[in-house]
């Protein structure tokens, strides 16, 4: 099975497209003031009405407090709602049985430690994004984790990778640890929060060649 794609942080209508128009199964919408990346709900909706059926959209948040999460889940509608702060498998678990959407969590790896509290999630999330160590953000800070930390564990729920990924070292992210998604943002700009479209398609052009 082909690799999955998701390129996230997209603010415009022309970045939106190229990400579709180049194979990315899932695009991803950042609502996080603090971020770069961050959209407004009102945004968010514009550019998820943009997605075509055939890719999913992925709605980033946060910490948010249950009312903000409901709000943004009613605006946009994504089909998966990604968590990269700290959630716990509790609250995941309750969204994704009232909301019946994909619930995604992401965890920065940092240590085997990471990956042995991981187990805490499964059962209570889709899928478990492993990325690089929180800095001054939660995520998108175009660093990579030692992909090594995930040779040969057994991984007992969907996963992906992110953190530092690029058009330069995706395939080879692919080839060592068998990621079955890839998911990019700061390694695809220009500048902070601005997606470069040239970017987009190298990077999936190699993780679908790789």
């Amino acid at each position: 099975m082909s690799v999955q794609i998701k390129i996230c942080g997209l603010s415009t209508p022309e970045t939106i497209d190229a990400a579709v128009d180049a194979g990315a199964t899932h695009v991803g919408l950042v609502h996080f003031e603090p971020s770069a990346r961050h959209v407004s709900l009102e945004d968010a909706a514009k550019l998820r009405a943009r997605v075509p059926a055939n890719v999913k959209v992925v709605l980033l948040l946060v910490n948010q407090q249950p009312d903000a999460t409901a709000k943004a889940l009613a605006a946009v509608k994504p089909d998966v709602v990604q968590f990269h702060g700290r959630e716990t498998p509790e609250w995941t678990e309750m969204v994704r049985e009232k909301t019946q959407l994909k619930v995604w969590k992401a965890l920065g790896l940092k240590d085997a430690g990471t990956l042995e509290r991981s187990a805490a999630y499964v059962g209570k999330v889709d899928r478990l994004l492993f990325d690089a160590p929180a800095k001054a953000l939660p995520g998108g800070n175009g660093t990579a984790f030692d992909w090594n930390l995930l040779a040969g564990h057994k991984h007992l729920v969907d996963w992906g990778i992110a953190g530092g990924l690029t058009p330069d070292n995706v395939a080879e992210a692919i080839r060592a640890i068998g990621a079955p998604l890839v998911d990019s943002s700061s390694g695809l700009e220009s500048a902070p929060g601005v997606k470069d479209v040239d970017l987009i398609r190298a990077f999936c052009k190699a993780a679908l060649e790789a």
